[in-house]
This record gives structure tokens, sequence and C-alpha cells, in this order.
């Protein structure tokens, strides 16, 4: 056989290769509403820039059968490839390969371009549409599952890992994209469930649909395992590509800087009006944000989640950095058990990734009652400040107008090494809210009084002269300004300038023990 020969013999097999499970399966994808793995890789990367590895792998098995179903590739593309031409390390599971299972090769390949990426120090992102384990395999492929877990779990912290679930995932398959930082779904052909809804129904009688059980919508709001949901798979694809323009390649790198035109010295009228004179009303903690980071972009996380805290990426004077806010227009933006974790888990990717935390605070305090004390709140708030207080990237915070209580010092405050804070005029720094304080100090006194309506009146008025501004704070040290509204971007991208060569370490330890 000549060299022309092997070569078109190559292709030959090059082109069996790219049809993965066959035509017909292909299509069949299409009808669903579902791209190939191919294409959604060719979506994700920058044209003409993947590499693919293994590209003629086969699966060992020969027990029921399976040694005459072998397709190139088993089941899973794996390769380098560049987005807006950084490199990326990608996965990219075929359900028509045996349903997209998980067997020993498709592990294998999994797990060698996971090495590849911490070897390189580059993202690795998972394109997830899979059944499961093989179950032809059996242990062999449980084993494989784990050995992906393993890498999952020792990436923590030192590469990004995103994971996109592009169909059912269940059982094992779930598993290693909840250990990955962020993860995208697409609705109403993505799933994500240790069992279906046929399980369920065997064993608790409970009857579920799919969309239900673990659909993208169920897992934006009520679980919140999934932190961005899509309708389409090329929204979703597309939406992977724009988180890179915040991020770094691992944990030693510095984020990308943003490639906005706007002015660092912008200053915005509008910022004087939008927090009530009456602390009572509620105002949309958004119409600040957008009027302080770089062209009003904000790439928010878990957005249909805990929405009484914000959480998200942006650019400020062209630095990438991680927002977290408090949202006065959803349960007076209080600290609840899911706003809590919601927060502190967005808090420690960014503390791990260099990536500034800039917080807008506005808190009166934490969430009472029975439901959130029993469901463990003074554990998960400990999550949130644990989180705060290990993070070692600049912190900045602006305080617009409440922070009462706990969850003042929470909310990265000078007292847990905040870098920077301010205040604005309207800010009001207190133990808790003034009516609160007056019936506890003066119970006695107004009780005693011929008018209590009128008395408690009085000492609210007299505790809020006293209490309800930044003065005493400032007075102390614990803000550093209190600042004009408008004058807050500036200020912001300042201190950032000014914190680019900070340096801070944590006491030597094999790791925190952070109250799960």
């Amino acid at each position: 056989m000549t060299m022309r020969d092997k070569l078109a013999l190559l292709e030959q097999r090059r082109a069996e290769s790219e049809l993965g499970g066959g035509v017909a399966r292909i299509e069949a994808q299409h009808k669903k509403g579902k791209l190939s793995a191919r294409e959604r890789i060719e979506l994700l990367v920058d044209e003409g820039s993947f590499t693919e590895l293994d590209r003629f792998v086969v699966h060992r098995s020969t027990d029921f059968g399976l040694e005459e179903q072998k397709y190139y590739g088993d089941g899973v593309i794996t390769g380098w490839g560049r987005i807006n031409g950084r490199l990326v390390y990608v996965f990219s599971q075929d359900f028509t390969v045996f349903g997209g299972s998980l067997s020993e090769s498709f592990a294998e390949k999994i797990v060698k371009v996971m090495d590849l990426a911490m070897r390189n120090g580059a993202p690795v992102i998972g394109l997830n549409d899979s059944g499961g384990a093989r179950i032809q395999e059996g242990v062999v492929s449980l084993g494989g599952y784990a050995e992906i877990f393993l890498r999952n779990t020792l990436a923590s912290g030192v590469i990004p890992q995103i994971s996109a679930i592009l169909g059912p995932c269940a059982g094992g398959a779930v598993y290693s994209p909840a250990i990955t930082d962020f993860t995208y779904m697409v609705r109403h052909t993505s799933y994500m469930f240790v069992t279906g809804p046929n399980v369920v129904k065997t064993v608790t009688h409970e009857d579920v649909t799919m969309d239900e059980l673990g659909g993208a919508d169920t897992h934006a709001m009520k679980s919140g395992v999934s932190h961005f949901t899509s309708d389409s798979e090329p929204e979703c694809i597309a939406r992977i590509r724009d988180l890179m323009r915040y991020i770094p390649a691992n944990n030693v790198d510095e984020p990308p800087r943003g490639a906005g035109t706007d002015p660092r010295d912008r200053r915005d009228e509008a910022l004087l009006d939008i927090v009530p004179d009456n602390a009572n009303k509620p105002y949309d903690m958004h119409d600040i944000l957008r009027r302080v980071i770089d062209d009003g972009t904000f790439y928010e996380v878990q957005k249909d989640y805990a929405e009484n805290i914000i959480c998200g990426f942006a650019h400020l004077g062209g630095f990438s950095v991680g927002i977290v806010a408090n949202q006065p227009a959803m349960l007076a933006g209080v600290l609840d058990i899911n706003a809590s974790v919601k927060a502190a888990r967005f808090i420690r990717f960014c503390d791990a990734f260099n990536i500034p935390i800039v917080t807008f605070e506005d808190v009166p305090g934490f969430l009472p009652g029975v439901g959130q004390e029993h469901g463990g709140i003074i554990k998960h708030g400990a999550k949130l400040l644990f989180a705060y207080c290990e993070a070692t990237v600049p912190k900045l915070t602006v305080i617009t107008r409440k922070a009462y209580g706990g969850a003042y010092d929470v909310m990265s405050s000078k007292h847990i090494r905040g870098d920077f804070n301010v205040a604005w005029p309207t800010a009001e720094i207190a133990v808790m809210g003034p009516k609160g304080a007056v019936e506890i100090l003066f119970r006695k006194d107004i009780a005693d009084s011929d008018d209590p309506a009128a008395s408690t009146d009085k000492k609210i008025a007299e505790y809020v002269d006293k209490f309800a501004h930044p003065d005493v704070a400032a007075g102390r040290g614990y803000i550093d300004d209190i600042i004009d509204p408008r004058d807050t971007r500036p200020a912001l991208i300042d201190a950032l300038e000014s914190l680019r060569g900070k340096r801070a370490k944590n006491p030597p330890k094999k790791h925190g023990n952070i109250p799960l």
C-alpha cells in the first residue's frame, strides 16, 4: 500500500469519526433542538482553532455484544482550541454514541484533556450530554467517573472549570458538573438528576416530569445547582464565550482587561436620586451598578436564585471585578440561607482567581424566622462570613444605605480586611433599625409615657439623628470616606489602581474548615 493509499484510508477513517453514531442519530438530535457534539465545539472555540485528540479511540468491552459496536472517539470529542485567542481545553459528549454513556475509554479521554489543562494552566470546558455510566462495563465505568471527580477536585481553584448541560445528565454524570465552577443549562433540553422520574415514582410514589425534577428552570430557581439558563444551545455557548472576558486562565494569571471605552472619571447625576429618602422604601440595586461599571455591562451569575443578593462580573476602568450587592427590591435585601451560600461560593471563586471583589451594601440584617433558624442560617450565614474573611484579593465596599447588625460585619467590613470602604451620605450604620432599637432601649419609658405613640416617634427621631448616618463609623476609621454618589465610579477605579500590587497571605495550613 502506497503512502497515497494510506492517506486515502486515513481520510476515510477521519470522515467516519466525524459522524459519531451516524447521520440518522445526528438528525434525531437536531429534531430535539440539540446540536451535535462537533457543532457545539465549532460554536464554542474560535474558527479553525480546534485540535482534536484521541480521534480514533474505541472501547475495549466485549460483553453484551459491544464488540460488534465500535465508534471512533467512543462517544466524546476532546482537544484544545481558543476563545478570543486564549487557550481552552474542551470535551464534548456525543449522545449519538451509546447515549453519551461513559466507558473506560471515554473517561480516559476526558482525564487526559483535564491533565493537559492543569499542566498548561488553561480552563477546561465540558459540554455534557450523557445518560450516565455505560452499564455494560460495570464497575470499570464507575471507576472512570471517580478518576474524573478526582481531577475536578484537584483542579478546583487552580484552573476555571466550566460545565454546559446540553442534554440529559443522570447518575454519576451530574457530580462532575457539580464540582466545577459554573454550570450552564438550556430550557427544555437540559436535565440533571441523580435519579430520574421513573425511579422517583417507584421509590417515593411521587409523580414528577423531567422538567419539574431536574430541568433548567428548576435548577436555576429552586436548587441553585445551575448558574446560567438559556433558551437555546447557541445562546448558551455564546454566554460561555462571554464569561471568558472576565476570568483568567488560571490561579496565577491576572484577569483579562476590559475593552470598553467608558471614561474612568465619568460621573452620573442619576445616582443622586436612586436611593429613596424613606429608608423603608425599596429600589433596584441594578440601577446603581449599571451607572458605575464600564458601559453598563453586567454579567450576572445565578440571576434567578436568591434574588435578594446580586452576584456577577463586570469591568471597572478596564479591571475585571466580581460584584456582590444586596438587592433592596427583593426581601429588603436581607441575608438568608440561599443568599449566603450563593454569595459565598461566588466570592471564593473570585478569590481563587485573583478577581477583586466590589461589594455594594444595603442590608437590614439576616432574615428571622423558624424556617431560617431550623434550616441552619447560623451555619450558612457563617459561610459568607468565612468567604469574605479568607479572601485576600482587593476588597472594596460601598455602603449605599443600611448596614445593620452582624450583616454589617459580614459584608466586607473594614474589620474583616476590607481594603477600601466608603459610604454614601445616606448610609445608616447601626446595630439595628431605629424602630427596633427604640423598642428595646426605651421600652419602659415608652410604656410609662402618656402618649406611647408620640414618645416612640420622638425616640426614633433621636435615634435616627444619632445613628442613621455614617459619621460615627467614619470617625472611628471603619469607613475610609463619605463620598458623593456621583464619585463612586472614579473612587472605585482609583482604589483598584492603588491595590494592583496587593499581596496578602493567610496562615500556612492544609486548608480551612469552612462550615459546610
